[in-house]
């Protein structure tokens, strides 16, 4: 790598306003309106960098997506894409009880590690580049979507469709604890069950009736019992009854698996769609859902990965790298074969939850290690 790309002005000051705006509009994942306020400004940061832009409607009852292609000078060479996701977990109204606010070296707001922070430090190594006239070596596609945290049911083939045209794909998620990034992602299934009773007054039949809600209890008692070291199940949602005087009928939940080997996840989903009810007076319905293949290291992926930390040596740290847990949309591009190197977004914790945050002095390292990348591979 050229010195020049060390010596970029990166200042992590600078980089939070832009990124303050991207969290402080909220973007749920069912929320489409949401999702495409946001991907509305995300258009315009990245239409003010030089980049051509398309909004590709949103399907399935979810949100656009925003691909944007920058000027290369040998356009037809296969390019470096870019891949991160807008939406959150974060309800609109997560501001109020995690405002977006800098404490110490820490930065908080909903979506601002998972994955806002990585999709703006994404930018901003392709803004100082081109500030600084430096070539990207291939041409570079910017590809933010609007399901990930859904498992990806609208974009897949958006996203499966754009990576067979680029050689390389960077994804900004967060980095792994320890700063490393992730060279493989485990197999993630998911399963929407049913429980159907039978309806009784509560207070006056109760005895008549056969809740669902009770029947699901003891489904997601015995689901997550079979949790071992191969492969994991939980119970993520649960609904069930309208009214607490009557006997529920019905009663519906998530559950989603995971395994680290194919041959593994490919079990429990037939363990999940083999389920039965616990009477013979219930019923128990178990549709598979939305599936992410296993992404295994394979040979090109680990150059790329030994590309990045000959990159991150020159500057001076190292970088470990990880299959991990926790899906992504580079289960995707990786399965395809195609060289992926994900996790090289920002450092933080509490991903998903109210205490969600990023390192503040991770945001110079990060975004000039993909700065680095974009120059070499």
């Amino acid at each position: 790598m050229d010195q020049p790309v060390l010596d970029l002005p990166f200042d992590a000051e600078a980089m939070l306003p832009g990124l303050r705006t991207w969290v402080e509009c909220e973007s749920p994942t069912f929320d489409a309106a949401a999702v495409a306020r946001v991907m509305e400004i995300a258009a315009r940061d990245l239409a003010l960098m030089g980049a051509r832009i398309e909004t590709i409607p949103g399907r399935m009852g979810y949100g656009p997506c925003v691909r944007a292609t920058f000027p290369h000078p040998n356009p037809s060479l296969p390019g470096v894409l870019v891949m991160g996701h807008m939406d959150t977990v974060h309800p609109v109204g997560t501001l109020e009880p995690l405002p977006w606010r800098v404490e110490g070296n820490r930065v908080y707001g909903p979506g601002v590690y998972d994955m806002k922070g990585g999709n703006w430090i994404a930018l901003e190594a392709i803004r100082q580049l081109i500030r600084a006239g430096i070539a990207t070596s291939r041409p570079v596609t910017v590809l933010l979507t609007s399901d990930e945290e859904i498992g990806s049911p609208s974009t897949r083939d958006l996203i499966e469709a754009e990576a067979a045209r680029h050689a390389v794909v960077l994804v900004p998620e967060p980095a792994r604890p320890d700063g490393g990034v992730v060279t493989g992602r485990y197999a993630i299934a998911r399963f929407n069950l049913r429980a159907t009773g039978r309806p009784s007054h509560a207070g006056a039949r109760l005895a008549d009736g056969r809740s669902a809600i009770r029947e699901m209890c003891r489904q997601v008692v015995a689901i997550e019992a079979l949790t071992n070291d191969d492969v994991t199940y939980s119970v993520g949602v649960i609904h069930g009854g309208q009214w607490v005087n009557c006997v529920a009928t019905h009663c519906d939940a998530e559950s989603l698996s995971m395994a680290k080997r194919q041959e593994d996840l490919d079990r429990a989903v037939e363990t999940m769609l083999a389920l039965r009810p616990t009477g013979n007076d219930v019923q128990l319905e178990v549709r598979r859902g939305v599936t992410r293949p296993v992404w295994e290291p394979d040979a090109r992926g680990m150059e790329l990965y030994g590309t990045a930390r000959r990159i991150a040596q020159s500057m001076g740290f190292d970088i470990s790298s990880q299959s991990a847990g926790g899906g992504s949309d580079g289960n995707f591009t990786g399965a395809m074969g195609i060289p992926t190197l994900d996790g090289l977004g920002v450092q933080g914790a509490g991903g998903h939850t109210l205490e969600e945050h990023l390192l503040l002095d991770s945001l110079v390292p990060r975004a000039k290690l993909l700065a680095g990348l974009l120059q070499v591979v």
